[in-house]
C-alpha cells in the first residue's frame, strides 16, 4: 500500500503528515489513515516582513526540523512526498538558501505555491469527511502565520478564492508588539484586518458553513473546550459561537504573552501570536452569519490526497 508524506512549511510552523489511503471494495480512495504527524514551530517568517529575508536562526530551526522529518520518512518507508512552502517562502529574497538546505536534508524540491493553490489545497483537505448535508456555500478560512486564505465553494465547485497578506505572525510583528497589547495598537490591527477583508470579494452574508483550519482555529477550539491536553478528535468539527471567538480575542488582547503561555493546551511558541490570529478570526466572525466550525483536516490532507491521485 502506498505511503505518502505531505510537508507544509508555513510562516510559523513546519508540519508533516505521513498517510496511507483507505479504499472501498472497488479500490477507490475514500479516506486517509494517518501513520505519523509532527509539528515544529520554526518561525521561518521571523522578521521577514521587515527585512525581506530569512533570518539565519529561522533557517537553522527549519533545517533541524527537516532532519527530524527525514528520519520519520525513512522509518515509515514513504514512497511519495511533497514539500509545499507558502507565505514566507514567497516573500524571501534569500529563499535559494532555504531551497538548498531542504533538498540537502530531504532530497525534495520545496515548491512555493501561490495563494490560489494554497487555498485549493486547504479546501480539499478541510472538506474531507464533511457530512453530505453540510449547508452551502462553504467558506474555508486558513489563518496562517504570514497570510490568510479564503475559499468559497458549493456543490464541490470553487466559486471564489483569494489570499490576503495578513497572518498571525505578520500582524503581530507589524502592530501588536506590546506586551500587553496597547488598546490603540489593537484597534489599528482590527482596522487593518477589516480593510483587508473588504478586498476578499466574498459576500460573507451568503455563507452557510464557516470552516476554520490550521493552528489558530484549532487552538481556539481547544481553549474553548477547556482541554487540559490537546485532543484532535474532540477539536475536530467543534463549533464555536461567534461570541466565543470574539471573547477569546478580547481575552488575549488584555493578557500578556506569559499569561497566554500558561494556558495548558496552547503551545508556548504560539502564545505570542494567538492574539493576532484570534483577531483575524473575530473580524471574519463579525461578517458571517453562522458560527465557526473547526476542522483538523487542512492543507496537509489536501497535499496527501493529491499525492495519492
Amino acid at each position: 500500500m502506498t505511503t505518502v508524506a505531505a510537508i507544509d512549511c508555513g510562516t510559523n510552523t513546519l508540519r508533516l503528515l505521513i498517510a496511507r489511503p483507505v479504499v472501498d471494495d472497488a479500490g477507490a480512495i475514500v479516506d486517509l489513515e494517518a501513520v505519523d504527524r509532527a509539528t515544529h514551530f520554526v518561525r521561518l517568517g521571523q522578521g521577514i516582513d521587515a527585512t525581506g529575508e530569512f533570518h539565519p536562526e529561522a533557517l537553522a530551526r527549519a533545517f533541524e526540523a527537516c532532519e527530524d522529518i527525514a528520519r520519520r520518512i525513512s522509518d515509515h518507508g514513504v514512497q511519495r512526498a511533497r514539500f509545499v512552502a507558502t507565505s514566507a517562502a514567497r516573500d524571501a529574497r534569500n529563499r535559494h538558501e532555504f531551497f538548498a538546505g531542504v533538498h540537502q536534508r530531504l532530497g525534495l524540491d520545496a515548491e512555493v505555491v501561490d495563494g490560489a493553490e494554497e487555498a485549493e489545497l486547504s479546501y480539499a483537505g478541510a472538506t474531507r469527511g464533511l457530512p453530505a448535508d453540510t449547508a452551502e456555500p462553504i467558506l474555508v478560512v486558513d489563518i496562517g502565520g504570514g497570510s490568510t486564505e479564503f475559499v468559497l465553494a458549493a456543490s464541490g465547485q470553487i466559486l471564489h478564492r483569494t489570499s490576503l497578506d495578513i497572518g498571525a505572525v505578520r500582524l503581530t510583528e507589524r502592530l501588536l508588539t506590546g506586551d500587553p497589547i496597547a488598546p490603540g495598537d489593537w484597534q489599528a490591527a482590527s482596522d487593518l484586518v477589516d480593510r483587508q477583508l473588504d478586498t476578499v470579494g466574498v459576500d460573507f452574508a451568503t455563507v452557510r458553513t464557516w470552516l476554520g483550519v490550521a493552528g489558530t482555529h484549532t487552538s481556539l477550539a481547544a481553549i474553548h473546550l477547556e482541554l487540559e491536553a490537546y485532543d484532535r478528535d474532540r477539536v475536530h468539527h467543534t463549533v464555536l459561537p461567534r461570541a466565543a471567538v470574539l471573547a477569546l480575542a478580547e481575552r488575549f488582547a488584555a493578557s500578556t504573552a506569559q499569561q497566554r503561555a500558561q494556558i495548558p493546551v496552547l503551545p508556548p511558541r504560539r502564545a505570542d501570536v494567538i492574539a493576532a490570529g484570534s483577531l483575524i478570526a473575530a473580524r471574519v466572525g463579525a461578517r458571517v452569519g453562522v458560527d465557526l466550525q473547526v476542522s483538523e483536516s487542512d492543507i496537509l490532507d489536501g497535499i496527501a490526497l493529491g499525492l495519492l491521485g
